[in-house]
């Protein structure tokens, strides 16, 4: 058994990842760490963990590390690297949901999140959790950046076309929307339900902190700097997030080359399901579960096509794909603890 400590347990992706880990095979959860919240069980907090075996929320300065094989960071962007700065050679894998280390440019970094990063020579020695993407490099890693939920569901619709130079590069515009849970648990006057509820807007409109992500990863596959248009909206659920991606196809490829593509890079994926033609995949069919599900669909324009991919914010696009990152790392099946079933309805 592998023991494991959630750091920022208390929060949505916290209590995402301590409902996943809990029911692993291979993981014991010792400590969950929730610094405004020491001293209390965690069923006070989230009701629905009666009669589940976990141990009383702790501050960090309470950890005994030497008994640690892995953390979680499920603390927010700027904590987080705080945290493993210090803790880095005392564990041996670390898992960080925040966006801490997905960039590998500094400045970069502290351009988009208004900070210095503090542990910069370890940008480059992260390893980008995007398991269908990355997955031999997360063999044995020591540090996994989990990517956003965002760029997890968008570039999982765009990456076979990405990988086999079948789409324009310079015409990709992505719209995606996002439920309530993807802003976290803390209150907020923009997120009481009498403002968000029977409404939708988007936000961060040319200027979300996901976007040069995303395009980073796009280099990374393509070998080629890109822009690409990404709207978020937020809508009024809970969880889920819906990506709708409009792509011109590369000269000579086709509508039916591209469905080719997918069907043959998705065939044994695990955790990508690929929608049979005209069928467009729903965030409810996905709910608490790993799976993203894709659809392609001809354009009215000719050369275009839209792509649609959905997942579960909270599961494939944060928690969920992290506890995928550990077993690779382990070496263990990528599947285990993982559920394939989503709640329904």
């Amino acid at each position: 058994m592998k023991n494991a400590v959630i750091l920022g347990a208390t929060g949505y992706t916290g209590a995402e990842a301590v409902r996943l880990i809990s029911g692993h095979p291979k993981i014991n959860i010792i400590g969950l760490v929730g610094n405004t919240s020491t001293g209390v069980t965690y069923e006070s907090l989230y009701p629905n963990f009666h009669n589940i075996d976990l141990p009383i929320i702790s501050s960090i300065k309470d950890i005994d590390w030497t008994n640690v094989d892995v953390i979680f960071s499920c603390l927010p962007h700027g904590a987080s690297q705080e945290v493993i700065s210090s803790i880095y050679d005392s564990v041996d894998t670390i898992i960080d949901l925040s966006a801490d280390f997905r960039l590998k440019d500094p400045d970069l970094y502290q351009c988009l999140y208004g900070e210095k990063h503090i542990f910069p020579a370890y940008l480059k020695k992260s390893i980008y959790g995007l398991t269908e993407f990355n997955r031999k490099k997360l063999l044995g890693a020591k540090l996994v950046a989990c990517p956003g939920c965002y760029p997890t569901c968008s570039l999982l619709g765009l990456l076979p076309a990405l990988e086999s130079s079948s789409i324009d590069l310079d015409n990709i515009i992505i719209d995606a929307k996002s439920g309530a849970s993807g802003t976290g648990r803390k209150a907020s006057k923009s997120l009481h339900f009498s403002e968000i509820s029977d409404g939708c807007h988007a936000y961060s409109v040319a200027n979300h902190r996901h976007a040069p992500e995303i395009e980073q990863t796009i280099e990374n596959i393509t070998g080629r700097k890109v822009k690409v248009s990404f709207t978020p909206h937020l809508i009024p659920m809970n969880r889920g997030m819906v990506a709708t991606s409009y792509v011109k196809l590369a000269d000579g490829v086709t509508y039916q080359d591209l469905r080719q593509i997918y069907q043959d890079r998705f065939k044994n994926e695990p955790f990508v399901v690929l929608e049979n033609q005209g069928i467009s995949p729903h965030s409810r069919h996905i709910k608490g579960s790993n799976i993203c599900k894709i659809a392609l669909f001809e354009d009215r324009r000719p050369g275009w096509v839209i792509i649609i991919s959905v997942i579960d914010n909270l599961t494939k696009g944060s928690a969920g794909q992290a506890l995928q990152n550990y077993n690779l790392t382990q070496g263990w099946a990528e599947t285990l603890g993982l559920i394939n079933i989503s709640m329904f309805p």
